[in-house]
């Protein structure tokens, strides 16, 4: 029997684990790093590119960039508040769901967000698969304590495309409350709270630890919460200022418009 992978598929980041010798190890993807950015690109060659290549992309090749999906995952186009129209790739309306539609060799093709969320699922199972040395079919997934049925469904519809079976879908809390409590005393009874601030969610899980044994007790949040609206207030005032100081309208100039996001973002990184 093959290892089980463990996957954060995150609105900005994801990331991939497996345990070894009783303890968790995050695995280095191939440029490197333990986190991979959540973002697929279709470059004008035809190729699909995930993670930073396709981050690298974002400034000349907006529209056929697609990043935080995790935001439209398991919603219908109308409950999306708007929040369609807040990033420069297409979404357009499927009745059940929404679509993501880009430029592939020249044509125009819709995706779902489950199919975007499977090709960054795609890019951990490999990831995993090359540090392992051998084939991974099989993950536990993790998603906001606040995300209703819908959503987790589509998440695990996201990694059988994949081609990963999803043993279970676990509260992100919950999942940092587990890992908090392998490397502390499990047998003093205790009752945590943690908060998962992420790229698009934001919640809070009050969990009991017992023997071994964690239960949630209450969990709330905000699935459109999150460090892409701290962005998106940054981009804005840049927006709004420069307007002022010379009349000129950056939002209507895309390119211009990644460049803000991408300056916001690393700003808001830099001062955290």
């Amino acid at each position: 029997m093959g290892k089980i992978i463990g996957i954060d598929l995150g609105t900005t980041n994801s990331c991939v684990s497996v345990m070894e010798n009783g303890e968790p190890v995050v695995i280095q993807n191939s440029e490197g790093g333990r986190t991979t950015p959540s973002i697929v690109g279709f470059t004008a060659k035809g190729e699909r590119i995930v993670g930073m290549p396709a981050k690298n992309q974002m400034v000349t090749n907006p529209k056929n960039t697609v990043y935080s999906i995790k935001r439209f995952i398991g919603h219908r186009y109308n409950e999306l508040a708007g929040e369609a129209k807040l990033v420069p790739y297409t979404v357009v309306d499927h009745g059940e769901d929404c679509r993501v539609e880009v430029d592939e060799n020249g044509a125009k093709k819709q995706y779902s967000p489950q199919e975007i969320s499977a090709f960054i699922l795609q890019k951990m199972k490999k990831t995993a698969e090359d540090y392992l040395g051998e084939e991974v079919s099989e993950a536990v997934i993790t998603v906001p304590a606040y995300f209703n049925d819908s959503q987790r469904q589509a998440t695990k519809d996201a990694g059988k495309i994949a081609g990963l079976d999803v043993k279970r879908i676990i509260n992100e809390p919950t999942a940092a409350a587990m890992a908090f409590g392998l490397k502390e005393d499990q047998k003093s009874e205790k009752t945590i709270a943690v908060y998962d601030l992420g790229g698009g969610t934001f919640d809070i899980s009050i969990i009991e630890i017992a023997d071994g044994v964690f239960e949630v007790k209450s969990t709330n949040g905000n699935t459109h919460l999150g460090g892409d609206d701290w962005d998106r207030r940054v981009v804005n005032w840049l927006i709004d200022s420069f307007k002022a100081d010379t009349g000129i309208d950056l939002s209507k100039d895309s390119m211009a418009l990644q460049r803000l996001r991408e300056a916001a973002e690393n700003a808001k990184i830099s001062l955290s």
